[in-house]
């Protein structure tokens, strides 16, 4: 059985994106503001939503989202395990698989963030049990917990750390031309980068995702109604979530992994591309997480991009950018210079590119990939296609 074709996003919405703090509406207004931009772009009502989906323990529930919404009738709510933005290609999966079965006929898929109101991530705090075991040996942050599976990879592949460079500078290259960035204005050098600070090994300053304020949604409906509404539709080809072996990111320290240095991407991957009926060779524009710059790199390579041999050549600024470059890589600027919002914000972009709608355009793209949360289990991953890819 498979979902191929079946469904589409045919809706994208974002509030605006500000530096952590300085948003001036609470998360649930921006929640709104993201949710009613994606009805309006597709064209749909509102109040004709049935179906709501979010990930990493969202805190705007389906039922007050609804309400707000002044939903006629509420036939779907659900909340894709795990943690950071691995969830996020995860939750549109949800939805097309609401849509697909005839639990709902518009689902709208959503993520909203306020730092300012809430909190930072990043920080030293205990969110599970088996942190209090880490803690004792000072491994207290994710980055750290991150940084080690890094680590491990570079020692067991001889990958050059350097290959993490390219995939920042990327980012920051792409946001120059996106007005929604938060990093517009602020290109990012070589020299910048050698020179920042270190935050943990291998990770330097500008490997490091932001912190940011905002929100953003996407709509899913069948493929046969996608087709009499107002956007081009972004089909979904593929969908797929899970992890490998004993895999977990935040229980390294009490469950020994057996595939401890992975982006989780090596199990997930084959079913991806085998419902989606292409392979890496065939996918136009990558939008990978960035929580951390070595995720995308290890993501990039699991996913089939490249050997760990080939990463020095492949992973390249020229080849990570628009226009000439053979596998364009956040187009929008992605986690690192656009905006965190755990993630959505690079599903959003993927449609764009489908749409032909995109600040940092690729030519003629039929097949938009997108590679949601690497080293968190469960990842999860996404194929849109054009029209043409059916």
């Amino acid at each position: 059985m498979s979902i191929r074709g079946a469904t589409a996003v045919v809706g994208v919405g974002e509030s605006e994106y500000y530096k952590h703090g300085r948003s001036p509406d609470p998360e649930f207004v921006l929640v709104m503001k993201a949710i009613l931009a994606a009805a309006a772009d597709a064209g749909v009502d509102p109040r004709t939503i049935d179906g709501f989906v979010s990930y990493a323990n969202d805190r705007n529930t389906a039922m007050r989202v609804s309400n707000a919404l002044g939903v006629n009738e509420l036939r779907w709510a659900t909340m894709q395990w795990g943690g950071g933005g691995a969830g996020a290609s995860g939750a549109v999966q949800q939805a097309a698989a609401a849509v697909a079965a005839g639990f709902a006929e518009t689902v709208v898929v959503y993520r909203g963030l306020s730092q300012g109101e809430f909190g930072r991530f990043g920080l030293m705090r205990t969110r599970h049990p088996n942190d209090s075991l880490r803690f004792a040996y000072g491994m207290s942050t994710p980055i750290q917990k991150f940084a080690a599976r890094m680590n491990r990879y570079f020692y067991e592949t001889g990958l050059d750390p350097a290959t993490q460079r390219a995939v920042s500078m990327a980012s920051y290259f792409h946001a120059q031309s996106n007005p929604r960035a938060v990093m517009k204005g602020r290109p990012l050098t070589v020299e910048q980068y050698e020179e920042s600070r270190w935050i943990v090994e291998p990770w330097r300053l500008y490997d490091c995702c932001q912190e940011n304020d905002g929100a953003a949604a996407l709509i899913v409906t069948s493929a046969a109604r996608a087709k009499d509404l107002r956007q081009r539709p972004a089909y979904i080809l593929g969908a797929a979530m899970g992890g490998g072996h004993r895999s977990s990111a935040y229980s390294e320290s009490v469950y020994d992994s057996t595939d401890f240095p992975t982006a989780e991407f090596k199990t997930l991957a084959p079913r991806l591309y085998g419902m989606a009926q292409v392979g890496p060779e065939d996918v136009d524009v990558v939008q990978a997480y960035e929580n951390f710059t070595g995720g995308v790199v290890m993501a990039l390579i699991e996913m089939g991009f490249c050997t760990p041999e080939e990463a020095g050549e492949v992973l390249t600024l020229e080849n990570l950018t628009v226009p000439t470059g053979r596998l364009p890589l956040n187009t929008s600027g992605g986690n690192m210079a656009e905006a965190y919002i755990h993630g959505l914000e690079l599903n959003v972009e993927a449609v764009r590119q489908i749409r032909g709608q995109s600040f940092n355009q690729v030519e003629d793209v039929e097949i938009s990939l997108v590679c949601s949360g690497p080293m968190v289990t469960p990842a999860s991953a996404m194929i849109l296609g054009s029209e043409e890819s059916l």
